[in-house]
């Protein structure tokens, strides 16, 4: 796998982690109840799942790739109409990033890690997000080496991002400012996020040599 391939899916794994959601709610909700040790046992228990998805749906998109080249095209466009999806809910968001941080009563760091893990493992829409990534890489990631690059190339981003967020909203000034500049995240993502979906397309139309 090149830099460059390489840099792409970085960018694309950090605005998947980014994406306001669920799992950031949940993330949140544990920093700012618990404290900064809930979040991060939040967030990379969430990573550990995020990496589960990644192993499966990779493995799954090579068997794919070698028995139906048709049928991943398919999973490609299907891929590209996901990402379309989401680029476009985040243009028309009116709630913003602050929507999703709400607090919530202190758990235990077992319960914080559980709920981390689950958020991710029952997210149907993560499986979605990694057949549109995926059916990008899979054909150039055929070595063992890129595979593994592949899958923990999320789980790390993921990990990462959300350790940040917990080390973040430690300091309550933090909130407020994503307050007031909520609704610009949402437009940056979502103009991304488009322009993803058009670049999946378009490569998707290339002839095979």
């Amino acid at each position: 796998m090149t830099l460059s391939i390489w840099l792409s899916l970085l960018m694309i794994c950090m605005l998947g982690a980014m994406s306001p959601g669920p799992s950031l709610a949940v993330v949140a909700k544990h920093s700012l109840a618990g404290g900064r040790l809930h979040g991060i046992a939040t967030s990379w228990a969430h990573a550990l799942g995020v990496g589960v998805y990644a192993l499966v749906t990779l493995l799954g998109l090579a068997v794919v790739l070698r028995q139906s080249p048709v049928l991943f095209q398919v999973m490609t466009y299907a891929g590209a109409a996901y990402l379309t999806y989401l680029g476009w809910n985040a243009l028309r968001s009116k709630g913003g990033v602050a929507a999703k941080l709400t607090a919530g009563q202190c758990a235990s760091l077992k319960e914080a890690a559980r709920d981390g893990l689950m958020i991710s493992i029952l997210n149907p829409k993560l499986a979605l997000f990694f057949l549109a990534l995926f059916s990008q890489f899979v054909a150039v990631g055929s070595e063992l080496s890129d595979r593994a690059i592949i899958v923990a190339t999320p789980l790390l981003v993921d990990g990462l991002w959300y350790t940040l967020i917990a080390l973040v909203l430690s300091r309550p000034a933090v909130l407020e400012a994503l307050r007031h500049r909520a609704q610009l995240i949402d437009r940056l993502s979502g103009i991304v996020l488009l322009a993803l979906a058009l670049r999946v397309i378009w490569q998707a139309s290339l002839p095979a040599f």
